[in-house]
């Protein structure tokens, strides 16, 4: 088991079931709240005020995707289902994607609408369609966030439209940027399209990496009102390594633009993705006592992926922990020792280490054999 305590580092390990390190608080950013992750192993690659309360914005149209992703995967709804346009809908002010009240959209449009456009009446068209109602729709939201591990959030609505019990933090949408990507590979493109034109009127992607070609950009979601301030939830991937970002507080366009090239640039350059052991590998052989096989391989039961800074590459150290020899019978599966990993600045990891196979005790005959030899040569 990983030796990790801080609440925030074990979220990931929970989500992802993998290894992290932990880095240094070297950076500086004026945003208020930060959270950058690698996407496969769950490291946290950075992070500030990443677990605390505060406004979603217009990234709560993430949920509200997420929502519609999940109907879709299961059959409930498909792209060419349509949804009427209610009053309300067409009446909601802010970003719009301009639907016009008694006519039907269809999913897909609709989709896009809330995606690139950020329309805010997109979503309460959504939110009517599903569950009668934005107020009962924003309650499924809360209990689909819960599900997938989204402890620290509340929806009040299917935007993002200020309310004071509207609130999340970053670490909650670093969780469902994740899930999305991870479950819903078959609708994410959308994040990356840098435009849409609906009812003759086109409007670009609002995320500042889509728009300015960042290597690797392909999501998510930008975000901002007077309390919450400039936000962005971002993905990119290069060279088969994705990171998450999530940003907020910031206190202008540009900023929020500047701040996510240059965290998500300082990830992929200082830190690299390490593969130590794949699943069922053996690790080690740990010699057996009065077994009728000498030893006993020990394996680990998941992929060991390390991240880390690629400055400590050098100095990381991995070693086994086990006291020997160990006693016959030994049981395939049962944990015989411990893998640990250690590097600078990153706290030791620990994982089990398992018996590959059974290794039966030797006879009676055999153990006082062996117990003379013993006596007789001694270990060797």
């Amino acid at each position: 088991m990983s030796l990790l305590k801080s609440p925030l580092k074990l979220f990931a390990s929970a989500l992802l079931g993998t290894l992290i390190a932990l880095p240094a608080h070297a950076l500086e950013t004026p945003a208020k709240q930060v959270l950058l992750i690698d996407h496969d192993t769950g490291a946290v690659l950075f992070e500030k005020n990443a677990e605390e309360r505060m406004y979603p914005a217009s990234m709560t149209k993430m949920m509200t995707a997420f929502m519609v992703f999940k109907q879709l995967k299961n059959g409930t709804l498909s792209l060419e289902d349509s949804f009427p346009v209610s009053k309300k809908a067409w009446k909601k002010g802010g970003s719009k994607m301009f639907v016009e009240v008694g006519k039907r959209v269809n999913i897909e449009d609709l989709l896009r609408g809330i995606i690139i456009q950020s329309g805010n009446d997109a979503t309460i068209v959504v939110a009517e369609g599903i569950s009668g109602s934005e107020e009962s729709f924003a309650k499924e939201m809360t209990q689909t966030a819960r599900e997938i591990g989204m402890f620290d959030s509340q929806f009040r609505n299917a935007s993002g439209w200020p309310d004071p019990d509207h609130f999340t933090s970053a670490k909650d949408l670093a969780i469902l940027a994740s899930e999305t990507i991870r479950s819903y590979g078959d609708y994410y493109h959308i994040y990356s399209e840098k435009e849409f034109t609906f009812s003759g009127i086109k409007q670009s992607n609002r995320n500042p990496l889509i728009r300015g070609d960042f290597d690797g950009a392909d999501g998510l979601k930008t975000g901002h009102t007077e309390a919450s301030g400039y936000g962005l939830t971002a993905s990119a991937e290069r060279d088969g390594r994705r990171l998450i970002l999530v940003i907020n507080g910031l206190d202008s366009q540009k900023a929020r633009a500047v701040e996510s090239e240059r965290l998500l640039s300082w990830g992929f350059r200082e830190w690299n993705r390490y593969p130590l052991f794949q699943a069922g590998e053996t690790v080690g052989d740990a010699p057996v006592w009065l077994g009728q096989t000498g030893t006993v391989p020990m394996i680990v039961k998941k992929d060991i992926l390390l991240t880390m800074r690629r400055k400590y590459r050098d100095d990381l150290k991995v070693s086994i922990r086990y006291n020997e020899p160990v006693p016959a019978p030994i049981a395939k599966d049962s944990i015989l020792g411990t893998l640990v990993i250690e590097a600078p600045d990153m706290d030791t990891i620990e994982t089990p280490l398992y018996a590959a196979e059974d290794v039966p005790q030797l006879g009676m005959f055999g153990r006082l054999s062996a117990a003379f030899e013993y006596l007789l040569w001694g270990e060797n």
